[in-house]
């Protein structure tokens, strides 16, 4: 079916050095980007990640470092991607808390800022976990009845995951072919940043969603134990979760001058 689109939507999908969003490194990456009148693009690249590709992330995607040493590297190709992603929404498997985290990781290396102001996130993994529970390649065969051929590929992965979309759409009378719709019910819950670290509370403030401090008030952690927050800056979190953190902060700052 067709995806009922306001504006331009993509697909992508990363093979990685590894699953730390901070340290490690793309080696593959595949899009789809789908126009409102239906039009396809499609492309994917290897990249040389500037470091060693452990044999355990090979095992699974099959890329070695032999195949990609005289791959361009991430930021001699970032402005160009970054151009492509201009204006669109973005949708994925998993991708609200690895693909976009560690994409917006490697564009800021490179010295670039990926906005996600505006855009809508589609989560194909939490709309079929909410469903069905399954992994992509059975989500591939319970959606769309074929066998995933090329699994851990960023191509078979990234069409695998647009097709399982629209048949999920076509499944369940409650999913509305909305891109909105779909981006707030493939979502987590009321999550400030896309790893939901922090998220809203039933009050909807700003509340610590991990740790020690989980559903403690951000405000509140921020004032009884400021290094908190140094803690986080400083550890392995995503930058997308470090930059919320960071626009609270500065906020009750804000506010706290304002009531001095």
């Amino acid at each position: 079916m067709k995806l009922n689109l306001t504006k331009p939507i993509i697909f992508f999908d990363l093979e990685t050095t590894g699953t730390s969003i901070t340290r490690d490194r793309i080696v593959e990456f595949s899009y789809i980007k789908i126009y409102p009148d239906g039009t396809e693009e499609e492309k994917s690249r290897r990249l040389n990640p500037e470091m060693p590709i452990p044999a355990e992330s090979t095992a699974i995607h099959h890329i070695t470092d032999e195949d990609v040493k005289d791959a361009p590297t991430f930021r001699q190709v970032a402005k160009s991607l970054l151009a492509i992603f201009e204006g669109c929404d973005i949708a994925g498997f998993n991708s609200n808390k690895f693909d976009v985290p560690l994409l917006i990781e490697e564009f800021d290396r490179a010295g670039l800022r990926f906005d996600l102001t505006g855009r809508r996130f589609i989560d194909v993994q939490n709309i079929f976990h909410k469903m069905e529970q399954r992994t992509l390649v059975a989500a591939y065969r319970f959606y769309c009845g074929k066998e995933l051929d090329g699994a851990h590929s960023a191509t078979a992965d990234t069409r695998a995951t647009y097709e399982v979309l629209q048949s999920q759409i076509e499944r369940y009378d409650e999913l509305k072919n909305d891109v909105e719709f779909l981006s707030q019910f493939s979502g987590t819950g009321k999550a400030l940043d896309l790893a939901g670290r922090i998220v809203l509370n039933d009050k909807d403030v700003p509340v610590f969603n991990f740790g020690k401090h989980k559903g403690r008030p951000v405000a509140e952690v921020l004032r009884k134990e400021p290094s908190f927050y140094d803690w986080i800056m400083q550890g392995d979190f995503p930058k997308n979760t470090k930059d919320v953190l960071t626009g609270l902060k500065f906020s009750l700052q804000q506010k706290s001058k304002r009531n001095a």
